[in-house]
């Protein structure tokens, strides 16, 4: 069902988010990236990283038997990283769990039907978790950032992002229908590209690949963001003599950054 327009008067209701950025430093340090489908309305044929909005079954209380970490964190925290997880399932194959007998998920951790029937919400997430006798790892994403879409467009999100080194017993393939392409791509290589014009990358993708960028490796980029102190980023409106532009918080780790609209629209 399509969402009723908005109109510009009213800012659009903020939708609770979760996006994966997939670390790995084999051959270099790299990021797992997806290329959205054109027909898809929001970022259509952007990379991107796996992510998207969190839905009523990742809050279900029936997860606390079927995750680990559960106790580490409050509901909220609970069920974004639960989306998280799903999210890079649905998008990318890759399922950040462990079995219950403790050994890793390996090869392709479902089959494409699958992972459609779970996007499309036939399948219910937790039913597929159940099945392969599997428990997500939560404790294994760490809070990269927090991101809430300005009231500049007809969708808004308030988007957290969790850093988390790939498991290496995995394979990523792109689901086929939000995403065309899935690739694993070196954060400074990936900005590279969106600067020649060889890749649309939306602005709060571009800032964060240029945080990731200033890490080492995986396990570097996974350590600078646990000892950063989260600010929440809300870009805010300001006018200046060229046109109005987005400033970012200056103490959120992206340093003096003021962008203008029409690069961000």
């Amino acid at each position: 069902m399509s969402e009723a327009p908005t109109s510009p008067k009213t800012p659009a209701e903020i939708k609770p988010a979760a996006t994966i950025l997939l670390l790995r430093d084999d051959p270099v340090f790299e990021v797992l990236m997806v290329k959205r489908h054109h027909q898809i309305d929001f970022a259509s044929g952007a990379l991107v990283f796996p992510g998207g909005k969190s839905h009523q079954g990742d809050h279900d209380p029936a997860w606390a038997d079927h995750v680990l970490g559960w106790e580490a964190y409050d509901a909220e925290q609970r069920g974004l990283r639960i989306a998280a997880v799903r999210e890079v399932f649905e998008e990318a194959g890759i399922l950040l769990a462990r079995r219950r007998d403790g050994q890793p998920m390996s090869g392709e951790a479902c089959p494409m039907e699958v992972r459609l029937a779970v996007d499309a919400g036939t399948t219910a997430f937790i039913d597929v978790v159940r099945d392969l006798e599997a428990q997500l790892d939560l404790s294994a994403l760490t809070v990269f950032a927090r991101w809430i879409t300005p009231p500049l467009t007809p969708k808004r999100f308030d988007t957290w992002f969790y850093a988390v080194s790939a498991p290496a017993e995995q394979l990523a393939a792109c689901d086929g229908r939000e995403t065309v392409d899935a690739e694993w791509i070196a954060p400074a290589e990936a900005l590279r590209l969106a600067a020649a014009g060889e890749r649309k990358v939306i602005f709060p993708t571009r800032m964060n690949l240029q945080l990731l960028a200033e890490a080492s490796g995986a396990q570097d980029a996974v350590a600078r963001a646990a000892a950063r102190t989260l600010v929440t980023v809300l870009p805010q409106i300001q006018e200046r003599p060229a046109g109005r532009v987005l400033v970012l918080p200056p103490d959120a780790g992206y340093g003096v950054v003021e962008e203008s609209i029409e690069n961000v629209m």
